[in-house]
């Protein structure tokens, strides 16, 4: 089989847009983490209400809404829906800056999460769309770059201006950024020909996939669900964490901003761009020997990763728990790229973004939705017992998911050895 062409050149400056636009996504998202102690001492909020904030509240809109968002897409312009999606969750971000109570914070959060539903799903069609067979996984691999780096700016830049200025400004300067970059995003980015570069008789026939047939088609898909539920398990731990470490290294191991500034961003940017994006890598190579790496690949990295991640936990000392991080969140992100490139490569042109928002679905509920709210109820729960270290506690908590993720990553790569050798996954 011969080897793909290389991308166009105006195939780079889409995928730079997109990536763009998904640093933001991920910049705006990080804030509330990162700025959590300031804005529990404006707002007077718990830990529970905080979970709910960057939980459930943000994931029942940013989740459910992605459905028929994609349905949206897959019909009409993709760039166009994208631009749109960035407008209202950059205008939002800006209300979240000028929220004076919980609730203003609260439903301004909810609108942040309906307008990056629209986000992520199309921006994967576009980039299958834009990149031949085997170029995929790495071009995916680099716009998952967006998460780690948007999380370590939205350290570095939310961090220093709340220590300079106030947190208040840090959700304003971000979302008047996302204002313009969804303007440009919509006069520069072409829209792609739908399967324009998959093998010409492979969609033969094919046109637009009916909602009902898609959600059927993934609910009903071993491989695709599997790999939908072992990312809701592993992201319930780092959306859990994440949402959290901040706060935890502050509170209990006497962080401050300034170094978060820093030494957390540092952590958090070279972790998660190494497991994304050297995971991207990886399975672009090991693809070629065999499917069972979609599902080998993040199993193994998180057995790897759980003895790193209770060295943070129960650190001593904010370097040491550091330094226990930074290899943790490398393996925790292995499974990203892998997952995103095998839900593509295993659906029809017609129906990627629904299917991308439906992964988005069911990982996004689980973790987003339910981890930040598991981990600041246990921290509520065990502050009676534990008040000096109740967010340590909730954390522990946190380990048995990744025995369940280890556990559904090993069944999809069954599934996958099983299939590949009668030819049923394709």
């Amino acid at each position: 089989m011969a080897m793909a062409a290389p991308p166009e050149r105006r195939a780079w400056i889409a995928l730079g847009c997109l990536w763009f636009i998904y640093v933001l996504n991920f910049l705006d998202r990080q804030l509330l983490s990162i700025l959590a102690k300031p804005i529990q001492d404006t707002l007077h909020i718990t830990d529970s209400q905080l979970g709910l904030l960057g939980g459930l509240y943000f994931a029942a809109f940013y989740c459910f809404i992605a459905i028929p968002v994609g349905w949206l897409a897959d019909r009409t312009n993709r760039v166009a829906v994208l631009a749109i999606a960035c407008g209202i969750w950059s205008a939002a971000t800006m209300a979240c800056g000028v929220a004076k109570t919980y609730g203003g914070f609260a439903v301004a959060r909810m609108t942040v999460g309906f307008g990056e539903a629209g986000g992520v799903p199309p921006s994967y069609a576009i980039i299958t769309d834009y990149f031949p067979p085997g170029r995929r996984g790495t071009a995916l691999g680099l716009y998952n770059l967006g998460p780690p780096i948007g999380a370590a700016l939205g350290i570095a830049f939310g961090a220093s201006v709340a220590a300079a200025f106030s947190w208040r400004d840090a959700f304003l300067i971000t979302g008047a950024v996302g204002v313009v970059a969804a303007l440009v995003l919509k006069f520069v980015v072409r829209e792609p020909k739908r399967g324009g570069l998959d093998h010409p008789m492979a969609h033969a026939g094919q046109g637009r996939a009916g909602f009902a047939e898609t959600l059927r088609m993934f609910f009903s898909h071993p491989v695709l669900l599997l790999a939908s539920l072992g990312s809701g398990a592993t992201q319930f731990v780092t959306y859990g964490l994440g949402n959290f470490a901040t706060l935890f290294l502050m509170r209990e191991k006497g962080m401050t901003l300034r170094e978060v500034a820093v030494w957390y961003a540092v952590v958090v940017g070279v972790g998660m761009s190494v497991g994304i994006f050297g995971s991207g890598w990886l399975i672009d190579r090991s693809n070629r020997v065999s499917k069972r790496a979609y599902g080998l690949a993040p199993a193994l990295a998180l057995i790897v990763a759980v003895p790193c991640y209770l060295g943070f936990v129960s650190a001593a000392t904010w370097p040491v728990a550091l330094a226990f991080l930074l290899p943790a969140m490398c393996l925790n992100h292995v499974y990203l790229s892998s997952a995103v490139t095998l839900v593509q490569s295993e659906v029809r042109p017609n129906q990627r973004v629904m299917s991308g928002a439906l992964l988005l679905l069911v990982m996004n509920f689980i973790g987003l939705g339910l981890g930040p709210t598991f981990v600041g109820a246990a921290s509520d729960f065990f502050r009676a017992s534990h008040p000096d270290n109740s967010l340590q506690m909730a954390l522990y908590t946190l380990a048995p998911f990744y025995v369940l993720a280890i556990g559904l990553f090993l069944a999809l790569a069954r599934v996958l050895g099983k299939s590949s050798k009668t030819g049923a996954v394709s």
